[in-house]
């Protein structure tokens, strides 16, 4: 496989995150793991990653952090810096996994067949 190094950041207990960690191991695919709980949300690249996805995107309502928090809290995610700014302070109500490829795409979440497409392409 000729592809460059992945890096998948998530949290490791996450059920999705497991999953993708598990799918890209079974493929032999070069994977590095950026663990939001021990090493923080990167601030550096949510730009990157709300340009990709879309802030809307990235953000969880789904999830259980953000159904916990404050309405107050909740409120406070407007547009892309205010939503930067809650999830570098509650990494949990980042979608997960964020995956940055190894030819600069960013995807969000694990989808099986658009990752095995990509890993296709990659090797070709």
């Amino acid at each position: 496989m000729n592809i460059s190094t992945i890096t998948l950041y998530g949290i490791p207990n996450c059920d999705t995150v497991k999953k993708a960690r598990a799918w890209l191991s079974e493929r032999g695919a070069p994977v590095q793991f950026h663990d939001f709980k021990k090493q923080g949300v990167p601030a550096e690249r949510l730009p990157a990653w709300m340009a990709a996805v879309g802030w809307e995107k990235l953000l969880n309502r789904q999830g259980t952090t953000w159904r916990k928090l404050d309405p107050a809290v909740q409120a406070r995610a407007q547009d892309a810096a205010s939503a930067a700014a809650l999830m570098v302070e509650h990494a949990s109500v980042i979608k997960r996994p964020v995956v940055e490829w190894g030819d600069g795409a960013v995807t969000v979440g694990f989808d099986a067949d658009a990752w095995n497409e990509r890993l296709a392409g990659a090797s070709k």
